[in-house]
């Protein structure tokens, strides 16, 4: 006399935990951040007490268009805009090749992910940071300084 309604129940109670089950399954998602310009300054590496070494140093890629009425004719003003990104890298060995290589006006090509953060400065304000965590970097050939 119960067991009918009882399995019905359980059916359903499984049915239930198992859609919630497959809802909660990972999505696949991407963070992938690729960089091409000239580093800004020389690298500082840092380590706060506790934590693993990380090596720091600004990289400047810049966006070139031309304004004007006639671009098929490519008449008009160049105008460009610079961006400066904050990259930090702490992978062990690229960690250690970053600051012993990378110099400033070198042109490297930065992989990466992006990460937003927070840090309170010296005067104790909250202040967001976005850093590029880099993964891999490619050291490129400075064509204006070898023709020299």
């Amino acid at each position: 006399m119960f067991r009918r309604p009882v399995l019905q129940v359980f059916h359903q109670f499984v049915r239930r935990e198992s859609e919630i089950a497959s809802s909660l399954v990972l999505e696949r998602s991407l963070n992938r951040v690729q960089l091409l310009g000239r580093v800004g300054q020389d690298p500082v590496m840092r380590q706060v007490e506790g934590k693993n070494p990380v090596t720091i140093f600004s990289l400047a890629t810049n966006e070139m268009w031309r304004s004007g009425e006639s671009e098929a004719y490519q008449m008009g003003d160049v105008s460009q805009k610079t961006t400066w990104h904050r990259i930090s890298v702490f992978r062990p060995g690229l960690r250690d090749v970053a600051y012993q290589y990378v110099k400033k006006g070198s042109r490297i090509y930065v992989e990466g992910k992006v990460d937003y953060g927070e840090y309170t400065d010296k005067n104790n304000v909250r202040r967001q940071a976005t850093t590029i965590i880099a993964d891999n970097i490619i050291f490129l050939s400075d064509q204006t300084k070898e023709k020299a």
